[in-house]
């Protein structure tokens, strides 16, 4: 199976509000000002990586709008603007939608009830996984499925528990294999993939972005470094501590298309 090619992704700057934004962890205030050169530096990888960059300006009335993964599942053929269970990221859709109606001629929606973040989303080739979450309810992702299916890709429900999202715990890698977290490690879905394990104190890890012929990793976790450089990938190291204290990883921070 081979790795997804991407040419484009669509970033949103941090606002000042994301020190109030939603989070369950307890690890302190995010610092505005580190998290400015953070994702910058976040931005520069992309580019490294071959990418074309839409910036869209920060959202100061939606403190969670730099995770931008979550309003939008995008692929090769067509997008979906999602409908993220927290009422307060809700409307980020709008914004997001007048964007991407730019770049995609299929669109379709994620409606009520159904709730739906892209957080919960990992692709592998053809098929798509979808996390049931407290963000992701059975409504939204059977949409989800439908709409894929109408474009030939298939979909299937992972059930979940101990994670804000499916990609809190697993990545694709490409080339048939991913990296992942323990608490689903043992799950018949990704059976048929070449199995990275991250080390159980080192579960961040577990959130990577494959990106063309680059890794990007979060910087910090020496352990699941060292098994992914023993399997030939190109690593890209940033740091998302900042982003870590809302909660969100590496793959939050972009659509990549």
């Amino acid at each position: 199976m081979s790795t997804e090619q991407f040419s484009q992704a669509i970033v949103r700057k941090p606002c000042y509000s994301l020190t109030s934004g939603i989070t369950t962890a307890d690890l302190g205030t995010p610092d505005f000002q580190k998290a400015l050169l953070q994702h910058d530096a976040y931005v520069d990888a992309l580019r490294l990586c071959g990418l074309k960059v839409t910036i869209l300006e920060a959202d100061e009335d939606h403190p969670d709008s730099v995770f931008v993964e979550d309003t939008a599942v995008v692929t090769d053929r067509m997008a979906v603007i999602t409908r993220p269970s927290p009422k307060s990221r809700q409307s980020e859709v709008i914004s997001m939608g007048k964007t991407i109606n730019g770049l995609f001629q299929e669109i379709r929606t994620i409606e009520a009830p159904g709730t739906l973040e892209g957080g919960d989303v990992m692709r592998i080739g053809r098929q798509f996984y979808i996390g049931l979450s407290e963000r992701t309810n059975k409504e939204g992702a059977r949409q989800l499925v439908s709409h894929l299916q109408e474009f030939g890709y298939a979909g299937n429900t992972v059930e979940m528990e101990e994670l804000l999202h499916l990609k809190t715990g697993v990545s694709t890698l490409g080339n048939n294999s991913i990296l992942i977290d323990r608490r689903l490690a043992n799950s018949e879905h990704f059976k048929p993939y070449q199995r990275i394990q991250v080390d159980s104190e080192e579960s961040y890890a577990a959130n990577c972005v494959r990106v063309n012929k680059y890794l990007l990793f979060a910087k910090g976790y020496p352990k699941s470094k060292q098994k992914l450089v023993d399997a030939g990938f190109n690593l890209i190291e940033l740091d998302m501590s900042e982003f870590r204290k809302l909660d969100g990883g590496l793959s939050c921070l972009s659509l990549r298309f």
